[in-house]
């Protein structure tokens, strides 16, 4: 193998690159991509010794590899065949070769094949190895051993397809979510049934029960449940009413509705969810950069040890042997199997790594930053005091405060809108309605001029509020209503702590975390109160975006950080530190973009578990790499001082990658007990 294939060429998972290749990992690669085994492969036209052909859409490379599996049936039925006739009867020892000649053929040619191509090309890759040994036990007229070596080895190669090809198989999955078709509502209130490829932004459609979201979009009538966990991870299904997000691939319950279409095709969260699972499995860790590094010189080597071996000792089982042996399928799997089983895991709790580089980085992670808003709080203020002055009654103090803010989407006008609607309260009508940004709402009920807001706002409208806000001793965040120039009293607000937050500090803790932060633009005593109850090593309060980036900036002199945020306003903060982590990306472009992970739910479990699944992951792909090493280079010297026979190199070669693949396979179910644990949630 070279260290970029920017030409032709294939090596022993046959990768025919630039103009047209696919290699044993099945991938038929357009444009720019990469393989399992962490090759580059430019552009397209081609199709793998497993027969595996991406432009099929699991049509025709989908027949192609069940051919390759009837290759090996016949071949090794003819294979075995001759073995039975040897034995029962011998008189037919002419059926006998033949059989075993016709099964060897069969077993090899794809094989062959492959290496010949490389050869066209003048490139020599790990193909010929086996392509060789082969040819050398028909040369000694050997042709069981010849079948049995190709028969192990053909296995092996349909295996490294249906392991190595997780990307293509998840993108075939989530495109099963989508339907073909969609239920127009026409203008005229009339239903039509169109492709879901030919639906615009506007369109309105219906959704019936049962039925999954051709594209993303807000319901526009109707209520129901709807299953998120295809992109998610969560098991609980989520009930949607009018003015809900809805989102392409996700499955629609128990009631009918109509959606207005948001955005199509590629747009959609789900079409971002492909994306990324493209893009982190098509990247490559740096394990994997530096076995394509020297890769380039391995098949040389091995043929001139090879040549060495003949001449020694001139015994050409040995020589077979070792070449079979010497194919370092188990090295070259050791660490693709792991990330494909690792982002397979996280993609289903609804974890989306964008490059695999990234999970080993997370392996590393030692400091958190976190933001405190939407964070490790819930994002959602409640009232929790109201106070009063001169006789004003709770009741009067809300009445008049959520007249005004009835028209504002500000986080304190809704808490002061729920409590309102919840006490069944008869609000004034406001004209005149003003907004300051960040300060406060005016409006006039009646002849009286109300105003909501900080406590500084209201000193510059000249009325007196206390120097101190009431916040400084109980933690929470303060607003003042007046009436004219009358101070009515104060509202007192809360941001609730999340309830995984404390589990998830103290998970992070276990895995070797030794630092977290809190940055916010709350006020100095909002954040002490949250980081005492979480025992959060260090606060930063009333930062700015430039000044979250600053203090990440310094936390990365000592660490090796990840910073977690909402990816809206956290999207300069996510970018500085060595790892970003989005919460809550469902349906938001820029929190995907902006990080290096993207959470699909606010559910601080998850990143516990994506360190958790980081360093286990990097564990396996250790135990692999030292066990495929060991098998080769300890299979190498046995062959060399003729302890190995080729049939047995055969079965090594592909029981050493069956240990591969299932080692790396007990990745996919981390993190099961996580959606499990959801269930019975629902009913609570």
């Amino acid at each position: 193998m070279s260290e970029k294939h920017q030409h032709s060429g294939a090596c022993c998972h046959d990768h025919d690159h630039h103009h047209g290749s696919s290699c044993a990992c099945g991938h038929d690669h357009d444009h720019s991509s990469s393989c399992a085994c962490g090759h580059d492969h430019d552009h397209q036209d081609a199709t793998c010794i497993c027969g595996h052909d991406h432009k099929a859409e699991g049509g025709v490379g989908h027949d192609r590899s069940m051919g390759r599996v009837c290759f090996a049936l016949v071949g090794g039925i003819l294979t075995v065949n001759s073995f039975l006739l040897e034995k029962f009867l011998p008189e037919q020892e002419f059926a006998a070769s033949m059989s075993a000649l016709l099964g060897a053929f069969i077993l090899a040619l794809p094989i062959i094949i492959t290496a010949c191509k490389d050869l066209l090309r003048g490139k020599v890759y790990m193909n010929e190895l086996v392509a060789l040994a082969i040819l050398a036990a028909l040369v000694k007229a050997d042709f069981q051993t010849a079948g049995i070596i190709a028969f192990f080895l053909l296995v092996t190669i349909i295996l490294e397809t249906r392991t190595a090809s997780g990307a293509q198989r998840s993108i075939e999955a989530l495109i099963k979510l989508t339907p073909n078709t969609a239920h127009l509502i026409n203008p005229d209130g009339s239903e039509s049934e169109v492709q879901a490829s030919q639906l615009k932004i506007g369109d309105r459609i219906r959704i019936r029960p049962g039925e999954n979201f051709p594209v993303d979009g807000v319901i526009a009538t109707g209520e129901s449940t709807v299953n998120q966990a295809s992109i998610t991870g969560e098991s609980v299904p989520v009930e949607k009413s009018p003015g809900d997000d809805v989102f392409a691939g996700t499955q629609n319950l128990t009631g009918a509705m109509e959606i207005t279409v948001t955005k199509v095709g590629g747009d959609t969260t789900l079409g971002k969810v492909k994306d990324m699972i493209m893009q982190a499995e098509a990247s490559r860790t740096p394990v994997v950069r530096i076995i394509d590094r020297y890769a380039g010189y391995y098949t040389p080597t091995v043929l001139m040890v090879a040549w060495i071996t003949w001449w020694f000792s001139r015994d050409m089982n040995s020589v077979i042997a070792f070449l079979v042996i010497a194919c370092p399928c188990a090295v070259v799997l050791a660490t693709p199997t792991a990330v494909v089983a690792a982002v397979a895991a996280a993609a289903r709790m609804g974890i989306f790594i964008k490059n695999i580089s990234h999970l080993e980085l997370a392996s590393r992670i030692s400091a958190f930053v976190f933001d405190k808003t939407g964070t490790l709080t819930d994002g959602l203020l409640s009232v929790v005091k109201l106070q009063g002055n001169d006789g004003i009654t709770p009741a009067e103090l809300l009445r008049r405060a959520a007249s005004v803010e009835r028209v504002s989407n500000h986080p304190t006008a809704l808490a002061i809108m729920k409590l309102a609607k919840e006490a069944e309260l008869e609000l004034d009508e406001v004209s005149g309605f003003s907004e300051v940004h960040g300060r406060g709402v005016t409006g006039n009920c009646g002849q009286n001029v109300v105003r909501v807001g900080r406590g500084n706002w209201m000193r510059d409208a000249g009325i007196s509020v206390p120097d101190s806000d009431p916040d400084e001793a109980a933690g929470m965040s303060v607003v003042y209503v007046s009436c004219d120039d009358k101070l009515l009293g104060w509202i007192g607000f809360r941001d609730k702590i999340r309830k995984e937050s404390p589990v998830m500090l103290s998970d992070l803790r276990r895995l070797g975390v030794r630092y977290c932060a809190m940055v916010t633009g709350d006020r100095q005593s909002v954040a002490d109160e949250v980081a005492g109850k979480l025992s959060i090593d260090e606060v930063k309060a009333g930062c700015l975006p430039e000044t979250k980036v600053e203090f990440v900036e310094n936390v990365k002199r000592t660490h090796c950080v990840a910073v977690v945020g909402d990816g809206v306003n956290d999207a300069p903060a996510l970018a500085a530190g060595d790892l970003g982590i989005a919460m809550g990306a469902i349906g938001s472009d820029i929190a995907i973009n902006s990080a290096s992970v993207a959470l699909m739910t606010n559910d601080l479990r998850r990143i516990a578990m994506l360190i958790y699944l980081a360093k286990k992951s990097q564990v396996i792909i250790n135990q692999n790499l030292l066990f495929g090493m060991l098998f080769v280079f300890g299979g190498m010297i046995l062959s060399i001082v003729g302890m190995m026979t080729p049939i047995w190199a055969a079965v090594l070669h592909a029981g050493s990658t069956l240990i591969i693949i299932f080692n790396s396979a007990r990745l996919v179910r981390t993190g099961e007990e996580l959606t499990l644990a959801e269930t019975p949630a629902a009913g609570e």
